[in-house]
């Protein structure tokens, strides 16, 4: 009985007043006043019989409250309920009643008898109580005896475990991640229905093989290897691969495992894997159509980069060689050719590129020509107007009903075949091949790109071959105007040169002149028509007519330069611009003399002196008022006079007083050989002054050289 109990006695008994010996007293005592949980005793009417002051401490009351009265007479209305609830149930039933919660609310204790103290507020406890029914010596139900625990922050310890399982349960479930669990070896040690429910696994085949036993044959050698790592070094493992389902199909899975310890042991590895083929599938769909995006760019910038460089391509061989470029930088072609249809429409001749042999170049084939009634690749593309394509060798026998091993015999390693008619006005022109060294499908998209390139590769050759004839018939022109021989003298050695300009293929205004007069003098012109085409070939003819007659009729240099001014103003446009050097110089003696109608300056070459060009006044060109003067001058022995027009100092790198200060380094750079050959020293300053220089105007050059007397 407890200290504060209301009611002393006079001696120590049990239920109905039985004695008890020292040592039942004794642990009687002890555990009302020592126990640390609660203690009391109900009888058959609910009322409390004994109470120890543990009990009353959890209840909020003051235990002298609880003698013999009933819980609805003491607490509050709630927890007096389910005291007298729990009561009712075990004298009901004579069985204990056991795990049962009861929660004293917070706030200032219930109902006290008259004259009872008021007890302490407490905060909300929660009580673990059991219930087991008392009998007396004879079998007889007395009451209830009542053990109270203060389980407060137990359970609400094991209420934060359970929201955080419940959090942790909600976020797997949300997340539709499955969960596993490992030992510290790494070998299974639980079930894991969610995941044989996704692989079809019976619990005995997880329990043996786990997760591994269904990750696809590829992926498992590296999984096993980092799993293994993983867990001989306790980090984090995490990785993806690709697991075999019930129904047999793979699916894509990122996992990730990470160890669990306690102190620096691992006690079991946890692991969650996500399904991913969706978002893999969708990565793949995306990177599929970013690749045919990029692809369908790409080859329209090609197409575009090609249709350029074919606008630049002059010759039929510059168009194979761009061709070439294209095809294997845009469908990676290894091999590539163009043939052309040969007048008589039967037979196609294969194209050697314009630097055939290089590296990405195409190649001449074993045959110079193809009948078009072959059965061929191009043969076939050129009679039916279609593309021809053979994907693979077998494809291209049964297509043809043979192989074009003897065509192509220095590409026997060609597996695949592209073949291209080239359209001019709807009809064939000739064709275009690409092969490839291994077998290989041409997409739709591949095939219209391919298509395009063939469209632009005719319009390029079709230029291309009208330049060839035009350019032809230009430098034959040109070079008919010209003088075809130079005068052979005894004491006069003389060299020129014409280099028209490969840019364009009409007949330029360069020209050049040197004849004997009555006298056996030689007179000497070098002149320039500005502009192109048959009106400066026309005015050159004029020009170089009208000086020669004008020179056999009185040959004194500015004599014929006023009557070219005066022909000139009466002839021809004012727009029109023309310059002219020209000299009469007697071979015998080398003396001579000079007038200039707005030419470049003559070099001087000399082996004693250092080479330089004349500084006398140019003049203005003919038809510009002015008052033509004559100079007069000597060809020492061993000297050199050249004569030349602007294309050879002045292009859109370099302007004319560059170009003369580079002249007239060039020539002292010249070895004496060299200074003492004319046909040498043209060819010389010629080719130094046009390297690394894009010529775009002809070139003409004159060299006279008064070689030493011989001994």
């Amino acid at each position: 009985m407890s200290t504060e109990t209301s009611v002393p006695q006079p001696r120590v008994s049990g239920v109905e007043g039985q004695p008890m010996d020292a040592s039942d007293s004794a642990l009687y005592a002890t555990l009302l006043k020592e126990a640390p949980g609660g203690l009391a005793f109900f009888d058959g009417d609910l009322r409390c019989r004994r109470a120890n002051d543990a009990l009353a401490a959890l209840l909020g009351v003051p235990v002298r409250d609880l003698h013999r009265r009933r819980p609805a007479e003491v607490l509050p209305e709630g927890l007096a309920d389910a005291f007298e609830t729990a009561l009712r149930t075990v004298l009901a039933e004579d069985r204990p009643l056991t795990d049962h919660d009861l929660v004293v609310p917070a706030g200032e204790p219930g109902r006290a008898g008259d004259g009872a103290a008021v007890a302490t507020a407490v905060d909300e406890r929660i009580l673990a109580c059991t219930w087991l029914p008392a009998r007396g010596s004879g079998g007889e139900r007395l009451g209830a005896v009542l053990t109270a625990l203060d389980v407060t922050e137990r359970r609400r310890a094991e209420e934060v475990i359970r929201r955080k399982e419940q959090r942790y349960r909600s976020l797997v479930e949300a997340s539709a991640q499955v969960v596993w669990v490992a030992a510290p070896d790494g070998a299974v040690i639980d079930d894991a229905p969610e995941w044989r429910a996704i692989t079809g696994q019976a619990s005995e085949d997880y329990a043996a093989g786990g997760w591994m036993a269904v990750v696809h044959p590829e992926d498992r050698p590296r999984i096993e290897a980092a799993w293994r790592a993983c867990v001989a070094e306790n980090r984090v493992f995490e990785t993806n691969y690709r697991i075999r389902t019930k129904s047999g199909t793979y699916r894509h899975f990122d996992v990730r495992a990470v160890p669990i310890r306690r102190g620096d042991d691992v006690v079991e590895w946890v692991g969650a894997n996500t399904d991913v083929t969706g978002q893999r599938e969708a990565e793949e769909m995306r990177g599929r159509l970013t690749e045919q995006l990029s692809a369908a760019a790409l080859r329209t910038a090609r197409l575009q980069q090609a249709t350029s460089m074919l606008a630049e391509a002059l010759t039929v061989s510059q168009v194979v060689q761009v061709i070439t470029e294209v095809g294997r930088s845009a469908i990676g072609a290894d091999y590539s050719a163009v043939a052309l249809l040969d007048d008589d429409k039967l037979r196609l001749s294969i194209v050697t590129p314009s630097q055939p042999g290089a590296e990405g170049e195409a190649r001449p084939a074993a045959r110079d020509d193809i009948k078009v009634a072959d059965q061929t690749v191009m043969s076939v593309a050129v009679r039916e107007s279609r593309p021809f394509l053979a994907e693979h060798p077998d494809s291209l026998r049964l297509q043809l009903g043979r192989d074009e091993k003897e065509l192509f015999a220095q590409h026997p390693e060609e597996r695949a075949w592209v073949g291209l008619p080239l359209l001019a006005a709807g009809a064939p022109i000739g064709a275009l091949r690409f092969s490839f060294t291994r077998p290989r499908e041409i997409t739709e998209e591949e095939r219209v790109f391919l298509e395009a390139l063939a469209g632009q590769c005719a319009l390029a050759v079709e230029r291309a071959l009208l330049f060839e004839r035009e350019h032809r018939t230009a430098e034959e022109l040109q070079r008919s105007l010209l003088p075809s021989d130079l005068p052979q003298l005894p004491g006069m050695v003389l060299a020129a040169r014409y280099n028209p300009a490969t840019r364009h293929v009409q007949v330029g205004g360069d020209w050049y002149d040197v004849f004997r007069l009555p006298d056996d003098r030689l007179a000497v012109a070098v002149g320039d028509v500005m502009g192109k085409g048959v009106l400066a070939a026309a005015g050159m003819g004029r020009v170089r007519n009208a000086l020669r007659a004008l020179a056999l009729n009185d040959p004194r240099p500015a004599a014929v330069l006023a009557g070219l001014d005066r022909l000139f103003s009466a002839t021809e446009d004012e727009e029109q611009f023309t310059t002219v050097a020209y000299a009469v110089i007697d071979p015998e003696t080398g003396r001579g003399a000079f007038s200039n109608a707005g030419h470049p300056p003559p070099l001087l070459i000399s082996p004693d002196a250092p080479a330089r060009v004349s500084t006398r006044e140019p003049g203005t060109p003919l038809g510009w008022p002015s008052q033509r003067q004559q100079t007069s001058f000597s060809i020492e022995t061993g000297n050199t006079v050249v004569f030349y027009s602007d294309g050879l100092v002045e292009n859109r790198r370099r302007g004319v007083d560059a170009g003369l200060e580079e002249l007239v380094a060039t020539a002292a750079d010249a070895p004496p050989e060299v200074v003492g050959d004319p046909e040498r020293l043209v060819d010389f300053l010629v080719d130094r002054m046009l390297a690394g220089y894009e010529q775009v105007d002809d070139v003409t050059v004159l060299a006279l050289h008064v070689p030493p007397k011989s001994r």
